[in-house]
């Protein structure tokens, strides 16, 4: 495999498309030697098939606001890969949205579906469309045209998408029922469904619970547990939630959240009614933290900085792509920190990954600390497969399982002579190898 050729090529053919190189770069050079070992992927051409999407849908979204004024939004849909499974993926309603941003989430997607061992396969989508400041209704009439068009592409057995940054239960319920009627057909469509229409207990909080399992097993490695440790997390929408709700529970502190404006200290630590006063904060749609302080004057709020300057145990940055760097990075290597696990998707920088991993930090990238989201969503395909709703107990059973599970996959791929476990490699090898079997038993199609 001619790694810098494979590389040079996809630039020229992705051109100013940062993120998906820079996920395909890590991707290639951590497997690339499992391809070097196993001559068939090289003779099936398995890499360069692998970084190139099945296809990508582009169309327009014309919606009306409430005073009667005519919007225009692109949506996008990157199906990327359905080797092992009907194409699955979040959809991300956000101003920065981009067909290479989208690329780059879908590319991740393949290996983290792959991980859980469920069959489903990579895809991702959205819109450049703000949902911040829109009235309900006008957000309602832009998740119904949207759908107006993606429905043509998307169906139970073809490809299921889920919420995402500016998607929750309200966009998908009204894009669900847009589907529904055009479609004429009550089916699971989309995962993170209202639990009383087919949604499953669990699903909001399953990301941040799955990140901390997962950190859970990394600290067992160590002879170490969550117990009496302190957590840094950022963000505040459903992961960051989940997160700090079963740290609190597994009897770690949460001492660190943040938001655009800022991150807030609290050294009493975040749980119970601070939660849910984060909760109300989130849903009034002004995207501050800083309130925070006004309610519990113990806290201290730090404008425009991140969380990554507090001392801690574990770090949990579970915000968006690329929000930790390597200052962030050095400060908490060292302010002695045990623990990385990434609740949002790739949002360490490479340098930053790479000096937790010269450091010896246990770090468990997105694509295996954080695919507790979609493992659960792919058990809700499985309730409304068999027309059944588990309870929050059985679905959490299997959500934790299914984390252990994906730890043991990193485990016996990344283990390294002196016994450091590499995560990144584990995970991407693990990953690459289910889908480029499929791939070759099901031919060049």
């Amino acid at each position: 495999m001619n790694l810098e050729k494979i590389l040079s090529d996809l630039e020229k053919r992705n051109p100013g498309q940062e993120e998906f190189l820079q996920a395909v770069k890590e991707v290639l050079e951590t497997i690339e030697d499992v391809v070097k070992e196993n001559p068939k992927y090289e003779a099936a051409n398995i890499i360069e098939r692998i970084v190139e999407p099945d296809r990508v849908i582009k169309f327009k979204v014309q919606w009306v606001d409430d005073n009667g004024k005519v919007h225009v939004n692109r949506g996008i849909r990157v199906q990327f890969n359905n080797a092992i499974g009907p194409y699955k993926g979040g959809c991300r309603f956000h101003p920065s949205v981009t067909e290479g941003g989208l690329k780059f989430l879908g590319f991740e997607q393949i290996f983290k579906n792959s991980l859980t061992t469920l069959p489903m396969g990579g895809a991702k989508g959205g819109s450049d469309f703000d949902p911040k400041g829109k009235s309900p209704a006008e957000i309602m009439r832009f998740c119904q045209a949207f759908m107006a068009e993606l429905y043509k592409y998307v169906g139970p057995q073809t490809d299921i998408p889920a919420g995402d940054i500016g998607v929750g239960g309200r966009e998908i319920g009204y894009m669900y029922g847009m589907y529904k009627k055009l479609i004429g057909e009550h089916t699971g469509v989309f995962t993170g469904k209202g639990r009383n229409w087919g949604g499953s207990l669990i699903r909001p909080e399953a990301t941040g619970f799955g990140a901390v399992y997962f950190a859970e097993e990394m600290l067992k490695t160590k002879g170490e547990n969550l117990r009496g440790k302190t957590v840094a997390i950022s963000g505040f929408g459903n992961v960051s939630w989940g997160a700090a709700t079963k740290a609190t529970q597994l009897g770690a502190k949460v001492v660190a959240i943040s938001g655009p404006d800022g991150y807030v200290y609290d050294p009493d630590g975040i749980s119970g009614e601070k939660i849910d006063y984060l909760l109300e904060l989130r849903a009034s749609n002004q995207d501050i933290v800083k309130p925070y302080t006004y309610e519990f004057p113990n806290a201290q709020f730090f404008e425009g900085k991140r969380p990554w300057e507090v001392k801690c145990d574990i770090a949990m940055p579970c915000a968006i792509q690329n929000e930790l760097n390597l200052e962030d990075a050095k400060n908490l290597v060292n302010n002695g920190v045990l623990c990385i696990s990434e609740g949002a998707n790739m949002p360490c920088t490479p340098e930053a990954m790479n000096h937790f991993l010269e450091n010896k930090i246990l770090y468990g990238p997105g694509k295996a600390a954080n695919a507790g989201g979609v493992a659960t969503s792919g058990l809700e395909q499985t309730q409304n497969a068999m027309m059944l709703n588990w309870p929050a107990e059985e679905v959490e059973e299997k959500l934790h399982n299914i984390m252990k599970n994906i730890h043991e996959a990193c485990v016996k791929f990344g283990k390294e002579e002196d016994g450091f476990i590499n995560y990144v490699k584990g995970a991407n090898v693990a990953g690459f190898i289910k889908v480029a079997d499929a791939m070759i038993d099901q031919g060049v199609i």
